[in-house]
């Protein structure tokens, strides 16, 4: 752990909001997803740098509010449960993950919360399928898993949702603590962490919501890349929490 500037605490009747931002070796585009955060936001911040090795940590470290580094590389799921613990240990009541590579925005954070702070869901999941919603140069091959993967939940849970992988989401902190929902197994240190929690609180019957936002991919780089994210075996990652829950090889 690096720093941490301690968040302003507001009226303890306000429900405490947290946006964590996941940051891995994008620094050009972290810093145009930062500078999308208004000075003046009615929710704190918190950035987590899963063990960049290029400018991203000299970049982080230089912003007004709470910055954690890993010291290498532990993957998403580890770096959303850096997420969770703060959250946890700072009192915060919602917490909103997005991603640090400027695909999402920060601006469309009160659109997704609002559901929660009217106490009419308890999980929000941003869609950009939903009308209002935008998926600007998203690949065939992303738009195919993310349908495929939107099916499947639906089948396993037999709840509806147009857009049950985006990692743009909302919810409650308490969710955390129910212990049917064991967010912390070493298994859901990658991309599993994300389908789990969200088979989990579908299965469980919280109240859950979409609201739509934009996810903006840039162009592929030189490499032909768009994403972290490798076809097939990261694939295999994510869709595998819902084999595992449903056949109970996994809690």
């Amino acid at each position: 752990m690096s720093h941490e500037k301690p968040p302003v605490s507001g009226p303890a009747a306000v429900p405490r909001v947290l946006a964590v931002m996941l940051c891995y070796n994008t620094e050009d585009l972290t810093r145009a997803a930062v500078a999308k955060f208004p000075a003046e936001r009615p929710y704190d911040v918190l950035l987590v740098n899963d063990g960049s090795t290029d400018g991203t940590r000299a970049l982080l470290d230089g912003f007004q509010g709470a910055v954690i580094h890993h010291e290498r590389n532990r993957g998403l799921g580890a770096a959303i449960k850096t997420g969770y613990r703060y959250a946890q240990e700072q009192g915060y009541d919602v917490i909103v993950i997005m991603a640090g590579n400027n695909k999402d925005d920060a601006g469309e954070i009160p659109r997704l919360v609002a559901p929660i702070l009217e106490d009419r869901c308890d999980y929000v999941q941003g869609s950009r399928f939903l009308d209002g919603g935008s998926h600007d140069n998203l690949p065939w091959p992303r738009r195919l898993m993310v349908r495929g993967h939107a099916l499947l939940m639906r089948l396993f849970t037999g709840r509806h949702a147009t857009d049950a992988i985006n990692g743009f989401r909302a919810y409650r902190v308490s969710i955390l603590a129910d212990p049917r929902i064991n967010v912390w197994q070493d298994w859901l240190d990658r991309y599993e962490l994300e389908s789990y929690v969200h088979y989990k609180v579908l299965t469980y019957g919280y109240r859950f919501g979409e609201v739509a936002v934009s996810k903006t991919y840039p162009p592929p780089n030189r490499r032909g890349r768009y994403s972290h994210i490798r076809p097939i075996l990261d694939w295999w990652v994510i869709l595998r929490p819902l084999v595992f829950l449903k056949l109970r090889l996994k809690k």
